[in-house]
């Protein structure tokens, strides 16, 4: 499952595996209660053999879904795409992309590349077993481990080809309406086909199977989420930093006192400042360093101490959908905007997220 994000780290509670081509891999804390639980299951099964064989299929399992997120990733960089990360969680892994190709053959091309592996894996798993007896046991205790890893690999490949976000499938359909359509249009109709997916699962999950009612809540949700994505994106489109900078802004100096930008907090609605020097911005001062400097030090504390020194720039001309990506996953709360080397202004992402507001009404009211 490819997630489009960009410079975008790790859910918390992550922790860092390695590295696979280039690409960091982790492991999120709820992954280890998935073993716990499958654990303790096989083991009331047949005990500690038992639990033991059961978690060895799980990690195998999960290391075919590895591979899944690389074929993504390794595909995504043949278009110069890079991924940040790779995250493991129990319902599957997360390929943390820059974006999906703008080019719908390319984004084809990256959607079926995970499945792909699948395929790929399985066959070099029926090559090592006997044909004529693969079919899933009742478990990996009772039954083959390549044999069951062979047919789940066929099912992670069906399943991830469902023509619904935010499984590959909904990526691939949209990127084939695209042909004809424009991309907001050829996503919002991808979601609904994928919500329409996700009714009859829940439908079918209240007769024969709870679990198949989880998977349609998750395929809601993500078709909501994806066509929400592709809206703000529309609405963004060919719109430029230039037009949503804040030009009127307050500063800091490193050796002002935390006194000053107390006074600032109050009598202005600004919660974030540039901090600068000789003209240039220097270090950033946010809510949450003023708050910790009055706990540590008290309100005579030097900016300097509490600045965040590493500040994100952008140009006054780059584009506003970009600047909105960077802000939502770079972990900084502003940046600075430069114009031929020069301060221009800030812009932070409660700055953007009003401006979507004000144009998502305009658009509405000039609606039939």
């Amino acid at each position: 499952m490819a997630e489009t994000k960009r410079n975008s780290p790790p859910l918390g509670w992550s922790w860092k595996l390695g590295r696979l081509a280039g690409i960091e891999v982790y492991v999120h804390a709820t992954f280890f209660l998935l073993l716990l639980w499958l654990g303790l299951v096989y083991w009331g099964q047949g005990g500690l053999p038992a639990a033991v064989n059961g978690i060895f299929f799980i990690l195998l399992l999960f290391g075919c879904v590895v591979l899944h997120e690389l074929g993504h990733a390794l595909t995504a960089r043949r278009f110069g795409i890079q991924t940040r990360n790779i995250v493991l969680l129990p319902i599957g892994g997360v390929a943390s992309l820059e974006k999906m190709p703008d080019d719908p053959k390319e984004e084809i091309l990256v959607a079926l590349a995970g499945p792909a592996v699948n395929i790929v894996i399985a066959g070099l798993l029926w090559l090592s077993v006997n044909p004529v007896a693969v079919h899933l046991q009742e478990g990996p205790v009772q039954g083959g481990i390549l044999q069951n890893l062979l047919v789940l690999n066929l099912f992670l490949a069906v399943f991830n080809l469902l023509p619904a976000f935010p499984m590959d499938g909904g990526r691939v359909l949209r990127a084939l309406l695209s042909f004809w359509m424009d991309k907001p249009r050829a996503t919002r109709t991808a979601a609904t086909v994928g919500q329409m997916l996700a009714l009859w699962l829940g439908f079918m999950g209240l007769f024969y199977n709870p679990i198949l009612v989880f998977i349609a809540l998750f395929v809601w949700i993500g078709a909501a989420a994806e066509a929400g994505s592709e809206e703000i994106k529309s609405l963004l489109h060919k719109s430029t930093l230039r037009g949503a900078v804040i030009t009127h802004f307050e500063t800091l100096a490193p050796d002002d006192a935390l006194t000053r930008a107390i006074a600032l907090t109050l009598d202005t609605t600004q919660k974030e400042f540039p901090v600068m020097e000789n003209g240039q911005v220097v270090g950033v001062l946010t809510q949450e360093d003023l708050l910790r400097g009055l706990k540590e030090e008290g309100a005579q504390a030097p900016v300097s101490r509490y600045m965040q020194t590493e500040v994100e720039t952008a140009g006054i001309d780059e584009p506003l959908d970009r600047v909105l990506e960077r802000l939502q996953h770079c972990g900084c709360r502003l940046l600075a905007v430069t114009d031929g080397g020069r301060l221009a202004g800030i812009v932070n992402l409660d700055n953007l997220m009003e401006l979507i507001r004000i144009e998502t009404a305009l658009r509405q009211q000039h609606r039939p």
